[in-house]
């Protein structure tokens, strides 16, 4: 039973994760190392529990959560490739910039400070009946599933046919890949990489919305508790391939809900929350190793 247990949670904790992975992932075929994943995904969740609540309706609260993060991505990768900012100090300055608007949004219009409560926040339907929960193993994992975490995975089986066999997934390649050729064949390369990292805040965003709406229909300022940079991890450690990146972010999915189950049982909590982000750190030192391990047969 407390197996079940797990492995439902590993099906709903992995979902933000792999979101993020995703547009992370089509971002750096482009040549963009997106670290301001973590932002989206932040404003995405604030989105979603105000547009839910507005509303009524958990999908219009998706797809707006979504488009603030594809809209969040577009500026991010304007000041990239047309104003020329660094990646990386660009990416860190987006996490901080949305992090202390959100804050004082919150602060401003709501009086609050930290958390977001709004009335008839509408949550993510479940796609298959509770019933299934009896069934040993897969019955639970099924039962947890909703339309977010259904898209994330389709997302995943069809992802390697647009990179592989797409006029847009092969010009997107070319561009991360072979920018010198992209540019000599008149590709467009800084229009491909907008659009990449556009594409990077609706999945980041969407994964935002899971954060908050897939249970707990709130949101706080460290809702997305660096999942960002998990997602960052995974697609690094899954070699930017969707298939070993998914299982990558099953895996700190699966650890995730097994640190939270630790946690029900009573050891110190602050020890036990640092797995998931130990074992970031061990897949980067892995992949960085195995890096420098295929250079150095290549010499």
């Amino acid at each position: 039973m407390i197996v079940d247990q797990i492995l439902a949670s590993s099906i709903v904790l992995t979902t933000p994760i792999l979101l993020a992975a995703i547009g992370g992932l089509i971002n750096r075929q482009a040549g963009i190392v997106n670290i301001a994943l973590d932002a989206k995904m932040l404003a995405g969740a604030f989105v979603a529990v105000i547009v839910s609540s507005v509303t009524g309706s958990w999908l219009v609260a998706v797809l707006a959560a979504a488009g603030s993060g594809a809209l969040i991505g577009l500026f991010f990768s304007l000041a990239i490739t047309r104003m020329r900012a660094d990646m990386i100090v660009a990416g860190l300055g987006l996490n901080f910039l949305i992090a202390g608007l959100i804050g004082f949004v919150l602060s401003w219009s709501f009086n609050s400070s930290g958390t977001l409560r709004m009335p008839d926040v509408q949550l993510l339907p479940k796609i298959f009946p509770q019933s299934l929960s009896s069934v040993p193993v897969i019955g639970p994992m099924a039962a947890q599933i909703e339309p977010v975490t259904l898209f994330a995975w389709i997302s995943v089986l069809v992802l390697p046919f647009v990179l592989s066999d797409t006029r847009f997934g092969l010009r997107l390649r070319a561009t991360g890949n072979a920018p010198q050729v992209a540019h000599a064949m008149g590709l467009g390369s800084k229009s491909l990489q907008d659009m990449s990292t556009v594409i990077a805040g609706f999945f980041s965003g969407m994964g935002g919305a899971h954060l908050a709406l897939a249970s707990i229909g709130l949101f706080n300022e460290g809702l997305s508790a660096g999942r960002g940079f998990i997602a960052l991890a995974a697609f690094y450690f899954g070699r930017n391939r969707p298939i070993p990146t998914a299982l990558v972010c099953l895996l700190f999915g699966f650890l995730d809900a097994v640190q939270i189950r630790m946690q029900t049982a009573g050891l110190p909590p602050k020890l036990i929350g640092t797995i998931p982000y130990f074992m970031v750190l061990v897949a980067l030192c892995w992949a960085g190793w195995r890096s420098v391990r295929a250079r150095e047969r290549a010499a």
